[in-house]
Order: structure tokens, then sequence, then C-alpha cells
């Protein structure tokens, strides 16, 4: 396990998948009805920005480092709200510390981390947070294991992988199976890397010809996906989005788009209803 996040927090592809979590988890808020996120790769949560590991790629310079002075008129204010709930421009939230910072009393949240060292960081920083559980345990594997919940009907299954295995796009198509076996009304959300167009479009193809229904794909490309060696830009595809996902994701990503200087931004409905 050679992935660290703390390299690439807040960097552009952070800051499209989280602001897209943010919406994901209003849909959620409108009910009284508790809900649960399981997080399958929460990595620690909360990254120092002026870490040694940051200061070494300086990528969130180039994300959250240039949204920072979003209004309250942005379409991107409340991602960014609970940015800065984590402690100033110093620090950025990863998911699992956005979503527990948005649960209610009767929700709750379950992060998995199969890292040892970084599952530590992560039990630590949710110690007095009774409505999160920490797993050290590897995420496809807990899919079986911890679906379906025996807190909540409602549910969101987030699906962030490092990419650093081959297979990943095959593990991912799996995993969709398998929760659609277990959870099958839970709003499932992936993001994936933009590398070139190949693995993404064959990705995509698969998840068609499952009969699924209703999966929308949110994508933000920093430059044209020619060069399979650099990220090019980050994609999250949900399937079962909530009423009105995609016209928020739409403007949210355009406004990315404009203030990054992304090179395209689109939200597709992959397959209708």
């Amino acid at each position: 396990m050679n992935y660290r996040h703390a390299y690439h927090a807040g960097n552009f592809a952070d800051c499209m998948k989280h602001t897209l979590l943010v919406t994901l988890l209003q849909s959620f808020l409108r009910k009284p009805a508790p809900f649960m996120v399981l997080d399958t790769h929460a990595g620690i949560g909360r990254y120092d920005l002026h870490s040694p590991e940051a200061e070494k790629t300086q990528e969130w310079q180039d994300g959250i480092g240039k949204l920072w002075a979003e209004g309250a008129s942005s379409p991107l204010a409340d991602w960014l709200e609970q940015v800065k709930k984590t402690g100033g421009p110093e620090f950025y939230p990863g998911s699992p510390l956005i979503i527990a910072q948005m649960l209610r009393a009767q929700d709750s949240l379950i992060c998995c981390e199969k890292h040892p060292e970084d599952k530590r960081s992560l039990y630590r920083l949710f110690t007095n947070t009774p409505n999160v559980t920490v797993h050290e345990r590897d995420a496809y594997e807990a899919l079986r294991a911890l679906l379906p919940p025996k807190t909540a009907k409602r549910g969101l299954i987030l699906i962030d992988p490092p990419f650093e295995e081959p297979g990943e796009f095959d593990r991912l198509a799996q995993a969709v199976q398998t929760i659609q076996a277990r959870f099958a009304n839970a709003i499932i959300a992936i993001w994936y890397p933009i590398k070139h167009r190949t693995p993404v479009r064959i990705f995509h193809e698969t998840l068609m010809g499952t009969g699924i229904r209703n999966i929308c794909v949110a994508e933000l490309l920093m430059r044209p996906p020619y060069n399979p060696e650099q990220l090019n830009g980050a994609g999250l595809l949900v399937i079962r989005p909530p009423f009105g996902f995609a016209e928020k994701a739409n403007t949210q990503l355009e406004r990315l788009q404009h203030v990054l200087g992304a090179h395209e931004s689109c939200v597709t409905q992959l397959v209708e209803e």
C-alpha cells in the first residue's frame, strides 16, 4: 500500500468529488428518516496542507487554493462551508470528515481503511463521535460483510479507490453487483480518474450492460485525456442520484471549470430511469 492521499488532498479531483458528495448528502437531509453512509476507502479524514507531503506536490494550490474565496452566492458555497469547519485554510477534510460533519444524531457513517497507520489516524479523529465507526478492512470485502445496514433503510455507498493496482474498474463493476444484491435502494457514488478514455468507456459500457437504471456521470477534465501517464480529469458515477442532482451538479462543475481553468466539464445521463 504505497498510496498516500496526503500528497493529493485538496487538488481539483478532491474539490470536484466533495462538492458533489455534499450535494448527495443534502438530499438525505430533506427527510427525517435516518440514513447510513459507507465510505469504503476512507483515508485519514483530515489533511494538513502544510505537511511535507502536501508541500512536495503543491497540488492543492490548483484546487482548494483557488476556491477558498468563493462567496456565499457561489454554487460551491455549501461544500466550502464544510471545508472551512476543519480549521481554516491550513487543513482540508477528506470525505469521512465532511460526511461526519453533516450527520444528524439518527444517522451513521461506517469508514473502512485498509492501511493500518491511516486507520489509526482515522480512529483518533472520530474517537468522540458515537455515530461513526472505523474498520480496518478491505473495501470490497466490507461490502459483503456490512451490507445491508442494520440501522437505516436509506444509504449512500461511496467508493473512492486509489487506482494503484490493475483491474480496479473490474472490481468496481463487481462491487456494484454486490451492492445491488444486498442494498438495492442505496445511492452508489464511484469516483474514478480519467487518464485516457478507453478504460473509462469500458467501465461505463459494463455498467450499462447490467440492466441497472438511472446512472448519471459527472466529469471534470483539466486537459484533454490523451496522456495515459498523468491525471487529466476525474469522474463521479452515481447510481440512483436524487431528484435534481444532475442539474445542480452541472452548475457546480461549470463553476469549478471556470475558476480552476479546466478544459471541460459535463454531466451525462448514462442510463435513464
